[in-house]
């Protein structure tokens, strides 16, 4: 059985390569934001999946923190599914989500813990939106208790232009 690549997994591709990571974090509303940065690398699994690697600083911290994500659109589910793991929690965020209709922001859903009550499980947004080529941003909202979202990273992700080989 031949299953078709869609427009939905040709849209992933455009994630793939080496990017720079610039990013500002703020746990809680009225936190002042912490500034931080890494490194990302993104590769293509098949034509139906993208697995990127990122590795940079932790705020508040000084450790480096290690993060997994894998994405794909499942046909059978109309929908992008994904997973995010990253080494500063033990818990493994599952997404679910869709693109906009100018196919330039990708919206997926989850739910994790609360950065009030690390006991409580509340709904997560991440907005991954595509600027150029060689440009894209990562906004990730958290829905708080009375139902307000709000904003705890903005990151900007820069491709990283890989030298050009040649044999001589």
């Amino acid at each position: 059985m031949k299953i078709q690549q869609r427009i939905e997994h040709e849209w992933l591709q455009q994630l793939v390569g080496t990017w720079s990571i610039e990013s500002e974090c703020s746990m809680k509303p009225d936190d002042a934001p912490e500034k931080f940065k890494g490194i990302e690398s993104v590769i293509s699994i098949g034509d139906f999946w993208i697995q990127g690697e990122g590795h940079g600083e932790m705020p508040g911290c000084d450790t480096m923190a290690d993060m997994v994500i894998t994405l794909g659109y499942d046909p059978g589910k109309q929908c992008f599914v994904g997973t995010w793991i990253g080494s500063m929690m033990p818990h493994l965020w599952v997404y679910q989500g869709s693109l906009d209709a100018d196919n330039n922001i990708l919206s997926l859903h989850s739910e994790g813990p609360s950065c009030q009550d690390e006991n409580k499980l509340t709904k997560y947004t991440d907005i991954i939106e595509i600027k150029n080529n060689n440009h894209r941003t990562l906004t990730s909202l958290m829905q708080d208790e009375d139902g307000k979202w709000h904003t705890l990273v903005t990151t900007s992700y820069r491709r990283i232009q890989q030298p050009c080989l040649v044999a001589i």
